[in-house]
């Protein structure tokens, strides 16, 4: 899988990307992941990439003309076109389909907002889909798009060693993970549960299961509609 993402704060991404299972899996060259600037596009020469919007209002919005000119550079020898997604705080709610869907994708481009947002052109020129990660605002779409990132790319095949890891964890299969334990056995007074000390692996998944269950009950009851 291939991911470029369009922003005006490129360490503030890659940084982040370059580390742990993700960082590891674009050593391996499982993933390839770049961070694009988009003040690199324009042609102005104080590298303004954007203006005062139209009709008043506060703030600044970002000019279409960079972003194009970058997603034109990154696409002039594509034979098809990539999936463009843009994060936005209006856009389609970020879940675990969402981002099973989206791992299957060979090549995706993010473009990260800023200030007021982009000039409604070129989402309308472009983007393929929005999406947000939370009913707030954010100061940009800089960590939006590492969290997207982050929850797609784990999902590629040979991301993670397992993918039993990723068929157990929370909102995969619609149910909350299973509480975890690790040594010592006890640890101030509390004690592992014991079927987990059995061996007995039956009995330890339908003890999994019932606790998964339990859990989403517990924390997340919407889930189980």
């Amino acid at each position: 899988m291939k991911i470029d993402i369009l922003t005006l704060f490129p360490d503030m991404v890659s940084q982040v990307l370059a580390e742990s299972i993700i960082g590891r899996a674009q050593q391996n060259e499982i993933l390839e992941v770049n961070c694009v600037n988009i003040r690199d596009f324009t042609n102005d020469k104080h590298r303004r990439v954007d203006d005062y919007p139209y009709g008043g209002g506060q703030g600044m919005v970002m000019q279409a003309e960079p972003i194009y000119n970058a997603y034109k550079s990154l696409t002039k020898n594509c034979a098809e076109k990539p999936f463009v997604i843009y994060m936005s705080p209006q856009g389609s709610l970020l879940n675990q389909n969402m981002a099973k869907e989206l791992s299957q994708k060979k090549y995706i481009i993010i473009v990260c907002g800023h200030y007021e947002g982009v000039d409604e052109r070129i989402i309308e020129e472009i983007v393929d889909c929005e999406i947000s990660i939370g009913d707030y605002v954010l100061t940009g779409g800089e960590i939006p798009a590492v969290v997207l990132c982050d929850t797609v790319c784990r999902l590629v095949p040979g991301v993670l060693k397992s993918k039993q890891s990723i068929i157990d964890e929370s909102h995969y299969n619609g149910l909350l993970e299973y509480p975890q334990y690790t040594r010592p056995p006890v640890f101030m007074g509390r004690k592992v549960p014991e079927v987990l000390l059995s061996g007995h692996q039956a009995n330890i998944e339908k003890w999994r299961h019932e606790q998964s269950v339990l859990r989403t009950q517990k924390k997340r009851p919407d889930m189980l509609k």
